[in-house]
C-alpha cells in the first residue's frame, strides 16, 4: 500500500480485526484508545497513554502488528510513539517525504471540549481554549497554558484542534510537541529538507504545540522556534503552547521567547476539586461504556488520587481490566485491593476528598507566613492590609483543600472569623487564580511547599 494512503478508513479495518480478535470488553479498555500517529510505507506509529505503552507492546504487540500486515501488507511493522528509535524514523520521513507523517496525522478523538470536566481549577483555561477554537487568531494569541503534567493540557489541545476540523474544516491545524519539533528539525537539517519542514509548522493556521519547557538547552532548536513563533504570529494565525511551568520560570529559555509566551493571555490548571474528580471517573465511565454501580469506586479512587487527572483515570482503567480478567465485580474491596497494589503509600483522605495534613492547621499557617514574610499573628489578626488579607486569604483555602477543619474550628484558628467569612476567603482565592497569573503561582507554590508533608 503507498505511503500517501488516507490512513483513517484503513486503522478503522484494524481496529474491526482487533475488536474481534480480542473481544469487546478487551478492547475497549485496553486497544480503544490507540491512536494512529504516522504511516511511511513499512512502519505503523501508533500512539498509546505513556505508562501503558511498554505493557501493550509486551501484551499485544503480534496481534497489533498481524492485523496492521493484514489491511496494510506483508511488509507492515508497528512500533509505539514512546519509542526513540520509531519518533526518529517517523521524524526522518516526515523530513524527507513530507506526507507521511502529514497523512497519517490524527488527533485524540476523545479529548474534545464536550469531555473536558470544567471545576474551579480549569475554569479560565477552559473558556480561552474555546474561545480560540472559535475564533482562530481574534481571541487570544498566543495562549499560554501552564500546569504539573496530568491536568488537561494537551487534552485541551486537542480540544480546539477537533473543534476546528468539526466546524471549521478549511482551517489547518497542527499538533506538535517540542520533542517531536526538534526531531523534525534535526531530520530536516540532515536530510536538506529544511525548506520542507518550515513549511509544514508555519503554513497553518493554528499551530498547536505541546511541553515548550523542553526547548531550554537546546540552542538551535529554540533559534528555529523563535522563528517559526514569529512567523505565524506575525500573520496573525493563532498558538497556543503548554508548559509546565510559568514563562517567567523557564530560565533555560531566552528572555525575549518568554516574553512572546507572556504577550497573549497565560492560563493555569490546577488540581481539581473532589466534585471534579468525581465527575471525570463518571464521564471517564460513561465514555468506555463500563457500567460501575456501586459509587464508593469512584470514591476511593477520588480519596487515593487527587493531583492528577491522568493517574485517576489510569486508576480507574486498572479496575475495570482486573474485573475483565479475573471476573471479581467491580465494588470497593476491588477498587482498594488495586490501588494498594499500585500505590501502596498513598495516603488515604477523607470523606470530602481533603486530605489532612500531620500538623493540620499551624503548618499551614507557618508555611504561607514565611511565603509572604508575615507572623501568624498577623494571618489571626484584624489586619485588613491587601498583602496580609490575600495571604490570609489563601491560608484558609489550604486549611480547607488539605484539612478535615470544619468551617467554624478554621475560623477560630483565624482570629475567630465566622463561617461565612471562610467561605468568603474560598471564594476570593478561587476568583483570583482564575485570572491572576501571579496569585496562581503563590498558590501552586505553596501546595508544592504542603505536599511532602501530606
Amino acid at each position: 500500500m503507498p505511503a500517501h494512503l488516507e490512513l483513517t478508513p484503513a486503522w478503522q479495518d484494524i481496529q474491526n480485526r482487533l475488536r474481534s480478535a480480542v473481544g469487546e470488553s478487551v478492547y475497549e479498555v485496553w486497544l480503544a484508545g490507540l491512536l494512529p500517529r504516522a504511516w511511511d510505507g513499512t512502519l505503523l506509529l501508533l500512539e498509546a497513554d505513556p505508562g501503558a505503552e511498554r505493557w501493550l507492546a509486551a501484551r499485544y504487540g503480534r496481534l497489533l502488528e498481524r492485523c496492521a500486515q493484514d489491511v496494510l501488507g506483508p511488509a507492515a511493522t508497528v512500533a509505539f510513539a514512546g519509542d526513540p528509535a520509531a519518533r526518529a524514523h517517523a521524524a526522518l520521513t516526515a523530513a524527507h517525504a513530507g506526507s507521511a507523517l502529514t497523512a497519517a496525522e490524527e488527533f485524540n478523538p476523545r479529548h474534545t471540549f464536550d469531555q473536558f470536566v470544567i471545576g474551579d481549577g480549569n475554569r479560565l483555561a477552559h473558556a480561552a481554549a474555546l474561545a480560540v477554537a472559535e475564533a482562530p487568531g481574534q481571541a487570544y494569541n498566543p495562549l499560554f497554558l501552564h500546569a504539573p503534567p496530568g491536568l488537561g493540557k494537551t487534552h485541551l489541545l486537542n480540544a480546539i484542534a477537533n473543534y476546528i476540523r468539526a466546524y471549521d474544516p478549511g482551517t489547518t491545524v497542527r499538533y506538535t510537541t517540542v520533542e517531536a519539533f526538534t526531531n523534525g528539525f534535526i531530520a530536516a537539517l540532515k536530510g536538506e529538507a529544511l525548506d520542507r519542514f518550515k513549511r509544514l509548522y508555519r503554513d497553518v493556521d493554528v499551530l498547536l504545540i505541546d511541553d515548550v519547557q523542553f526547548l531550554a538547552s537546546k540552542a538551535r532548536t529554540e533559534e528555529e522556534f523563535f522563528h517559526t513563533f514569529n512567523a505565524v504570529h506575525g500573520a496573525g494565525r493563532q498558538l497556543v503552547l503548554t508548559c509546565d511551568r510559568l514563562p517567567s520560570q523557564l530560565t533555560g529559555i531566552e528572555q525575549r521567547l518568554r516574553e512572546r509566551f507572556e504577550s497573549g493571555l497565560v492560563a493555569h490548571l490546577s488540581a481539581p476539586d473532589w466534585a471534579t474528580r468525581m465527575t471525570i471517573l463518571r464521564k471517564r465511565a460513561a465514555v468506555d461504556r463500563v457500567e460501575i454501580e456501586d459509587e464508593s469506586v469512584y470514591e476511593v479512587i477520588a480519596e487515593r488520587i487527587t493531583d492528577n487527572v491522568r493517574s485517576l483515570e489510569g486508576a480507574l482503567i486498572r479496575i475495570v481490566a482486573h474485573h475483565s480478567l479475573t471476573g471479581q465485580p467491580i465494588d470497593r474491596h476491588l477498587a482498594t485491593t488495586v490501588l494498594d497494589a499500585i500505590r501502596p503509600g498513598a495516603a488515604r483522605s477523607t470523606p470530602t476528598g481533603r486530605q489532612p495534613a500531620p500538623a493540620g492547621i499551624p503548618v499551614i499557617q507557618r508555611a504561607v507566613a514565611e511565603h509572604f514574610g508575615l507572623s501568624i499573628s498577623d494571618l489571626t489578626g484584624p489586619s485588613r492590609h491587601g498583602r496580609v488579607a490575600w495571604a490570609r486569604q489563601l491560608a484558609i483555602y489550604l486549611v480547607r483543600e488539605h484539612t478535615d477543619a470544619p468551617l467554624q474550628r478554621i475560623g477560630q484558628a483565624f482570629g475567630g472569623r465566622n463561617h461565612a467569612t471562610v467561605l468568603h476567603a474560598c471564594k476570593r482565592v478561587s476568583d483570583r487564580i482564575a485570572v491572576n497569573n501571579d496569585d496562581a503561582a503563590d498558590l501552586q507554590e505553596l501546595t508544592a511547599t504542603l505536599r511532602p508533608q501530606q
